[in-house]
């Protein structure tokens, strides 16, 4: 059996939230489950491989945001690669430039996008800053709610072919109406940091059982559901209103 290849992209421009963690996540989850996995990390000038099965998009500026979306489309291999059936998992200003424009600088310049949401991003009155929940409705029909940490300025607005990934319980998410993240086929794009995977061990094998193609065994791990517990307690607790 190959090894599951997590290709990580272009951190040296979109790494500064510690999103990383996110692709490390992904492998150490498939490798306790005995699945051979190897993390690729590819900068800006490397050719993208096609052969991956995720490719993770973090957080960054807005000089990085405008850089990356103009290397990845003059690389062209993502593209390919999710034509082939990958998957994408994009957080914060990653999120923003897999949609159809966002806005970057004090002018507000409006940059077009990767095109693979159809989702835009505009600059908000108030820049979203804190602990933020969000419930996540599961293919299955469950519920769980999302952890993390949102600091985004830009308000991200879905159109028709993508829909929220969660409904937000404490902070901003979007732009203030509810909505939390968007997904649009193998793509999935949201806020938090934390890093959100390492928060959220069902998002995590939710990604894998996309790139794969069939369920996962559970990790049961109580240490982590009792972090858990607290971090949900303490952001109801202090939640802004």
């Amino acid at each position: 059996m190959n090894p599951v290849e997590i290709v990580l992209l272009y951190q040296s421009l979109l790494g500064i939230y510690g999103d990383r963690g996110n692709a490390v996540v992904l492998r150490e989850r498939l490798r306790a489950r005995g699945r051979e996995a190897v993390l690729r990390q590819i900068e800006p000038g490397q050719p993208v491989p096609a052969s991956g099965a995720i490719y993770l998009l973090g957080g960054g500026e807005d000089a990085a945001q405008v850089t990356a979306v103009r290397q990845l489309r003059q690389d062209g291999r993502l593209f390919a690669a999710l034509d082939a059936g990958a998957c994408l998992f994009a957080v914060c200003a990653g999120f923003q430039i897999t949609g159809r424009s966002f806005t970057v600088g004090h002018d507000d310049q409006v940059i077009e996008g990767l095109g693979l949401l159809d989702v835009e991003t505009r600059r908000g009155p108030r820049r979203a800053v804190g602990e933020v929940l969000s419930r996540w409705t599961k293919p299955d029909g469950g519920q769980s709610v999302i952890t993390g940490f949102e600091n985004h300025g830009g308000h991200t607005y879905l159109g028709p072919e993508a829909t929220p990934l969660a409904r937000v319980e404490v902070g901003v998410g979007n732009n203030g109406d509810g909505t939390e993240g968007a997904v649009q086929g193998r793509i999935i794009g949201c806020y938090p940091h934390g890093p959100v995977l390492a928060r959220n061990p069902e998002l995590a094998d939710h990604l894998l059982e996309l790139a794969l193609g069939q369920p996962l065994d559970p990790l049961p791990n109580p240490e982590i559901d009792d972090l858990r517990r607290q971090r949900l307690d303490w952001a109801r607790r202090h939640h802004r209103r």
